[in-house]
């Protein structure tokens, strides 16, 4: 009887014992350096920066912290080391003046997304009602089809292009495109994705004519019948994927970050649908619609992880 009570204490101690020495090492995980990921304060990086937080933490458990930046400094920043990766680099064209700046700093893992687009957006609803009691859809109230056109209805838009952040890649493109199309008398409004879509939305409310910057994926094209100016010169390019970058020694440093990083890629109605959900709460809890995303997709989230 003693024996066995013996050797049952002992046993506990032995369990007890590698708990205590299991214990530290995963204290040691949980207390780990956070994993830094850079974006832009865009509808589109929002909902990708949050979603790569979420399955690096609920799925991966590993700690993640999302920093807001410009689109500049979100480049310099992956660059010099001081994040670890962004999840929001334009190409071949928007962000191309940051590529050919930092290409020797930074490891490409490719697209992410594949199918963006960057342009001028016009609001392609009518007066009044949408369709004529043929059936036969109405006329449009903005009569502008093509950035050539916006000189000739100039006072119509009050020589006013409203943009984001200008130090973005669609503003640097629009800077461009005002020169080449030869918009001298325009205006473009700098100010952030949250006035341009409040402007936007109070001129369709009064259908008053405007032209603003624009990028698809985007939750506006699902929320208005909008239009991109037709763009002959090709200033703004044709389509776009948006790219994973990252630092260099990341591999070496967190190779399961890397490799799900390397992995991580969606469709844009995936982007869309995410998009929707963070602005019908009006951007609030952007990582709970991740969440939200992460359950709703568990096939593609598996697909990602390492």
């Amino acid at each position: 009887m003693n024996s066995l009570k013996v050797w049952k204490n002992s046993l506990a101690r032995g369990l007890l014992l590698i708990f205590c020495l299991a214990a530290p090492a995963v204290s040691a995980q949980a207390a780990g350096e956070a994993v830094k990921i850079a974006y832009v304060e865009w509808s589109s990086e929002i909902a990708s920066a949050n979603v790569v937080k979420a399955v690096l933490q609920e799925k991966m458990g590993i700690r993640c912290e999302i920093v807001a930046m410009k689109a500049d400094e979100m480049w310099q920043a992956v660059a010099e080391g001081e994040v670890d990766a962004m999840v929001g680099a334009w190409l071949p064209l928007t962000h191309s003046a940051y590529l050919k700046q930092y290409k020797a700093d930074l490891v490409d893992l490719g697209p992410n997304l594949e199918g963006a687009r960057i342009g001028l957006v016009v609001p392609n609803v009518s007066l009044g009602r949408q369709t004529a009691a043929t059936g036969l859809r109405n006329t449009p109230y903005i009569k502008a089809d093509s950035i050539s056109d916006l000189n000739k209805y100039g006072d119509k838009f009050h020589y006013r292009i409203i943009g984001i952040d200008p130090e973005s890649g669609v503003m640097q493109k629009s800077r461009q495109a005002m020169e080449a199309y030869g918009l001298d008398n325009y205006e473009l409004i700098p100010g952030s994705e949250v006035s341009m879509t409040a402007e936007l939305a109070h001129a369709i409310q009064r259908q008053d004519w405007i032209v603003v910057t624009g990028w698809l994926p985007h939750w506006k094209f699902a929320r208005w019948n909008l239009k991109f100016l037709k763009d002959p010169k090709g200033i703004y390019g044709g389509q776009e994927s948006i790219h994973t970058m990252v630092r260099p020694g990341l591999k070496e440093d967190r190779p399961e970050v890397y490799a799900f990083l390397d992995d991580f890629y969606w469709e844009p109605q995936d982007m869309g649908q995410l998009m929707i959900w963070i602005h019908e709460d009006d951007g609030k809890f952007p990582y709970e619609k991740a969440l939200r995303f992460l359950r709703g997709n568990e096939e593609l989230v598996q697909s990602w992880l390492p």
